[in-house]
């Protein structure tokens, strides 16, 4: 039997894990720079996606970036780039990676409510830009 400690930790470890995964991009629309007050990890991924818009031609480029944001919806510091797609420094690569900062930049500081900020602030986070290949696009 698992004991009421126990369950605390096992709920702590799975928000750690939801906070420290990767997120996909999202199905869910939500304006670019949307107000629209941010409380659940389901609405946070759309909200940091809204603004991108990748470049024509940048077909196959991916970009990840590790990053932390306060309770006030600011970032932390610069994001990392943890991985990366591209292929030796073209200006496509050069586009691709200006339009990813560029979304960053249009959507932050997140409008995140007050509580959701508590249980957020300062978790690493990583978001994956791609932009598929062939008939998916």
């Amino acid at each position: 039997m698992i004991g009421h400690g126990s369950k605390a930790s096992l709920v702590i470890a799975a928000l750690a894990a939801l906070l420290c995964s990767t997120a996909a991009a999202p199905a869910q629309q939500r304006a670019c720079a949307s107000r629209e007050p941010i409380n659940t990890l389901a609405e946070l991924w759309p909200a940091l996606y809204a603004c991108w818009s990748p470049p024509a031609g940048t077909e196959g480029k991916e970009l990840t970036l590790s990053f932390s944001i306060r309770r006030d919806g600011t970032l932390i510091g610069k994001p990392r780039a943890t991985y990366s797609k591209l292929q030796g420094g073209s200006d496509l690569d050069r586009a691709f990676v200006a339009s990813v900062l560029q979304a960053l930049d249009k959507t932050l500081p997140l409008p995140i409510t007050e509580s959701f900020g508590g249980v957020i602030a300062g978790r690493p986070m990583a978001l994956r830009f791609a932009v598929p290949v062939g008939p998916d696009l």
